[in-house]
């Protein structure tokens, strides 16, 4: 046995993040208790401050999940049964759910093979169809891993055809893009809004559910505002101008939120840093070279935020026996994501097919993510690759 069989890595360690400001998260929490103010309030209010200033639009919204951030901005746009929304397949399953729910009509486009996001030219081919089971009324870009999609093709294309643009930023919050005249901006200030999830397992996590949505228009906020509170009016109780829901976010959530939020760039700069060794170990270890292992492409390298690496994904040969692999030496590593969308069995009353949307089926069957949380030890990352290098030493 040698020395480095006994290191193991799960895919995320949230002790180990809580170890370093769980004092800070108590006392927060604690004044939260202390006021009793537990749904909205001044606490929220000040995490909404915050976050707006870092995404760079004028409002921002704390909601109840990721989920019901995209839920809510497609029914405050006027989304509805019949309505057609550009997607893609390549997503978690809330991103084309909240379409659904809404009796809306998802419209696959496939992703570019690179960043595994929207192609703007499967948009364009999508979009000039004259076959399409719906009116297409939004365009649904996601910022897969913590890489912005190719936003100023596809805002052209909603330009021209009417579209709204509601951006999943999920998976991206900090995380910039850069225009092909070389302005920069925070993905969540391109579209009509921006959702974010607050999820645990995302780079800035609450403890338990929360979402938020990102705004430039002053209209359309008071509307989200209204419509998150159940349609309420903003001064009259029990008058309700929409029919909204109870998309709150509370404020024992906000309150971890604003503690995490202060460390957030630097542990976006540790996930960075663990995805360049990544490349590098990868690539001094032959895989690359070999046609076994592709690294995440990066968009935007000159950008110190042009990937935050919510996920550290990887194209891997036997992809399902790597993992196997992987698991028995006590890795952990996970599939983002194995079926997509249009393959799913809840959707198959939408007609699609194996071999409709190539790109994406491809990703599905050869996409492996690996642990790159930020107090990743180098000592774990020689792990990951060293078990790598040996499972493919058959090969």
């Amino acid at each position: 046995m040698r020395p480095t069989d006994k290191i193991t890595v799960p895919m995320l360690d949230l002790k180990a993040q809580f170890k370093t400001i769980g004092p800070e998260i108590m006392d927060a929490v604690a004044e939260v208790f202390q006021t009793q103010a537990f749904i909205l309030g001044p606490g929220v209010a000040r995490a909404e401050e915050e976050l707006a200033r870092l995404v760079g639009t004028p409002h921002a919204l704390g909601v109840s999940s990721g989920t019901d951030a995209l839920l809510l901005s497609l029914m405050a746009l006027g989304i509805g049964p019949g309505d057609g929304v550009i997607t893609t397949p390549f997503t978690f399953f809330a991103t084309v759910g909240s379409i659904v729910r809404l009796g809306a009509v998802p419209l696959f486009a496939d992703i570019d093979p690179d960043t595994f996001n929207l192609d703007p030219l499967a948009v364009q081919e999508l979009l000039e169809r004259g076959d399409l089971p719906a009116q297409p009324k939004a365009l649904l870009p996601v910022h897969l891993f913590g890489q912005a999609a190719d936003m100023e093709p596809l805002g052209r294309l909603a330009d021209a055809h009417g579209l709204k643009i509601v951006e999943d930023a999920a998976q991206a919050l900090g995380a910039a893009y850069r225009s092909p005249d070389g302005e920069v901006t925070k993905v969540g200030a391109i579209g009509d809004t921006g959702c974010f999830s607050f999820f645990p397992s995302k780079n800035l996590g609450a403890a338990g559910d929360g979402g938020l949505i990102t705004c430039r228009d002053d209209e359309l906020a008071a509307k989200l505002r209204s419509m998150r509170t159940h349609g309420s009016h903003p001064s009259e109780k029990y008058r309700h101008i929409y029919v909204g829901g109870n998309f709150r976010l509370d404020a024992l959530q906000a309150a971890v939120i604003r503690v995490k939020l202060a460390y957030l760039d630097g542990w976006s700069r540790a996930r960075r840093a663990n995805a360049d060794d990544y490349d590098r170990l990868l690539a001094e270890s032959g895989l690359v070279d070999r046609g076994l292992v592709g690294r995440p492409y990066r968009a935007y390298p000159d950008i110190e935020f042009g990937h935050v690496f919510n996920q550290y994904v990887i194209r891997a040969r036997s992809r399902d026996q790597l993992q196997a692999a992987l698991a028995e030496a006590k890795i952990g590593c996970a599939i983002y994501y194995p079926t997509p969308m249009h393959l799913l069995e809840c959707f198959a009353d939408l007609g699609g097919r194996a071999g409709d949307l190539p790109v994406s089926e491809q990703a599905a069957a050869e996409v492996l993510a690996l642990p790159v949380y930020p107090e990743l030890t180098m000592e774990q990352k020689q792990r990951v690759v060293e078990v790598m290098v040996d499972f493919y030493q058959a090969f």
